[in-house]
């Protein structure tokens, strides 16, 4: 989807609309012809001439035309509104319509946590889009209407108000690239330090745990710093904007009063000078400041928005081939992997390699909104690369076809998915790598409903038993009781999870902090299960035991990842070495393998 699409579809495809939108721009324009047309004849034909029924007349006049022109700016909002609305409807079924497809192509279940940060995005650009339409359509009713009067006034008069305005809006145009490229790079700043701000209140207890905080305030002091840096940049800019809005909107009101005595002699009245003086002041001007202010941001923010959507929504692009067997083996390597989220933000992946045996434990630890969860969705495909590649047992990720995909892996992230069904349904849905929500026919489903039946109670038992949530089942009422999953804690729902994943065929398993709601105890009980299943398992650590209970640690540092063992990764990582320096267990007193 390019920028433009979606803005000239909203108005070409919605002619009616568009023309509602211009005839009662007409009514709402009134004032700009009307005003100094009133306020010369009142003063001239009326006041001026002893006749003030004749000068209230021309006001009465200049007022209807301010009334016309509220009902013209009601019936001009809601015909903004009929091309705004659609425009946004559009926008959403972009959204949730890449979503579902890359759902599909993964194998797992739509992100709705992508879906609603998208929709922000969606909701920027239809308010940014609205916004544009009325100021530049304001604007170019306001500035013929003025022309018009101004003209109809005195023909002499209108070189002094339409020149500087040119002047005004040269001067306005060559200065917005600059403020267009300042403005969008303040609103990423402000994203990034917001987004900062998040992890590290996210993670303040395991930064304080680690002795890390100054490690992490120079961090969020950086994105700080920047957004500072760019706001300034942006003052500067804005004062060329106040320069040309001067031009444009001032500078024709200092010509039309030095040329007073001029445009006298040539038969100009004071009915003529107050007139445009009124045209100017009462029209022009803010209707000018109105173009430089919406032009400077709500453009920039419409452009930017829709950008991010174009980026992150549009449908993955079908693979030229698709291998519809499972991978040989569950390797993993990834393989020059640069991941951002969307065109122009910082590289949150950054050349990434990594080889992950199969059998291996991986731990990936790393300050909160360094990129782990990006890493995980990555393997998961989840997320593609923006270059590299990621590979399974030696196929593409992108290669592989859904079953494939779900017989290879399976992903437990942090906010844990539970249905309302049985406990057993919800333990054993991916137990033939299918998952819930994909279509089936119904020769299909009865094979999947002959498959879960013949699930083996022993099998059950002991996976609940592995991964620590006996007495939850209990609890709970038994694997055929009915789960309310509004009723269970976080904690509850992830301990389900585990499970699940631990009895699916995925021979490769991936927690994304997936026991962040766990006590310490039932986190370590949770991955040493897994890590006894048998396969590879890769943590994103919540916790620093996670790391000395893997293998093998990755270290995420910003640019940099590095990997290898606990030891190697205290003597060769200083990130590491902050992380553990508090950690008072000793390596010995936690499982290792």
């Amino acid at each position: 989807m390019s920028v433009r699409e979606p803005l000239w579809r909203a108005v070409r495809t919605r002619p009616r609309h568009l023309a509602r939108l211009l005839g009662w721009s007409f009514a709402e324009a009134a004032p700009s012809f009307v005003s100094g047309q009133a306020v010369a004849r009142a003063l001239d034909d009326g006041f001026a001439a002893g006749r003030p029924l004749t000068g209230l007349g021309w006001l009465a006049v200049l007022a209807a035309a301010w009334l016309a022109a509220a009902f013209g700016a009601r019936q001009v909002l809601l015909a903004i509104g009929g091309i705004v609305e659609p425009f946004r409807d559009d926008l959403l079924r972009r959204v949730v319509d890449g979503t579902l497809h890359r759902a599909a192509e993964s194998g797992l279940r739509p992100d709705s946590a992508a879906v609603a940060r998208l929709n922000r995005q969606v909701e920027l650009a239809r308010d940014a889009f609205g916004a544009v339409i009325a100021v530049v359509r304001s604007f170019l009713f306001s500035v013929a209407g003025v022309a018009l009067g101004v003209l109809t006034l005195m023909g002499a008069v209108l070189p002094l108000v339409l020149l500087p305005l040119a002047a005004g809006l040269v001067l306005f145009a060559l200065s917005l690239p600059a403020m267009a490229r300042a403005q969008r790079e303040l609103i990423l700043a402000e994203e990034r330090t917001a987004s900062s701000l998040a992890a590290m209140v996210d993670g303040l207890r395991d930064v304080t745990a680690c002795g890390a905080e100054d490690r992490v305030a120079d961090r969020v002091g950086v994105d700080v710093e920047r957004q500072a840096r760019v706001a300034r940049t942006l003052a500067g800019l804005t004062a060329v904007r106040t320069v040309s809005l001067a031009v444009g909107g001032w500078l024709p009101v200092l010509l039309v009063l030095l040329a007073t005595p001029s445009l006298v002699r040539q038969g100009a009245t004071a009915g003529v000078i107050l007139g445009t003086l009124t045209y100017v002041a009462q029209s022009l001007t803010p209707a000018l400041g109105s173009l430089v202010q919406g032009a400077g941001v709500n453009g920039v923010r419409l452009v930017t928005a829709l950008q991010r959507i174009a980026a992150t929504s549009d449908r993955p692009p079908a693979a030229a081939t698709r291998r519809t067997g499972g991978p040989e083996g569950v390797e993993l390597r990834l393989q020059g992997v640069r991941f951002s989220y969307g065109p122009g933000a910082d590289l949150v992946v950054a050349d990434l390699d990594l080889t992950v045996a199969e059998g291996d434990h991986l731990a990936v630890v790393g300050p909160s909104g360094i990129g782990k969860s990006t890493v995980a969705a990555l393997v998961a495909g989840v997320l593609r690369p923006d270059a590299g590649r990621v590979l399974i047992g030696g196929v593409a990720v992108g290669e592989m076809d859904r079953a494939a995909m779900c017989r290879a892996r399976v992903l437990i992230p942090q906010e844990a998915y539970v249905f309302r069904g049985t406990l057993r349904d919800n333990l054993t849905y991916l137990a033939d790598g299918r998952s819930r929500g994909e279509r089936a026919e119904p020769a299909e489903l009865a094979e999947l409903t002959e498959l879960t039946e013949r699930a083996e109670l022993a099998e059950l038992d002991r996976a609940v038993e592995a991964v620590g949530m006996t007495e939850l089942a209990r609890r709970l009422g038994g694997y055929d009781a009915e789960v309310d999953p509004g009723e269970l804690s976080s904690g509850e729902r992830q301990l389900i999870a585990l499970t699940r994943a631990y009895l699916s065929p995925a021979r490769l398993v991936l927690l994304d902090e997936a026991t962040c709601h766990l006590d310490p105890a039932a986190e370590a009980r949770a991955e040493e299960a897994f890590a006894a299943r048998g396969g590879t398992l890769i943590v994103i650590a919540h916790r620093l035991t996670s790391a000395l209970r893997a293998k093998r640690v990755l270290v995420m540092d910003g640019a940099r990842a590095r990997a290898g063992t606990h030891e190697e990764m205290v003597a060769a990582s200083e990130l590491y070495r902050d992380l553990m320096g508090r950690w008072s267990a000793p390596v010995g007193a936690h499982a290792r393998h």
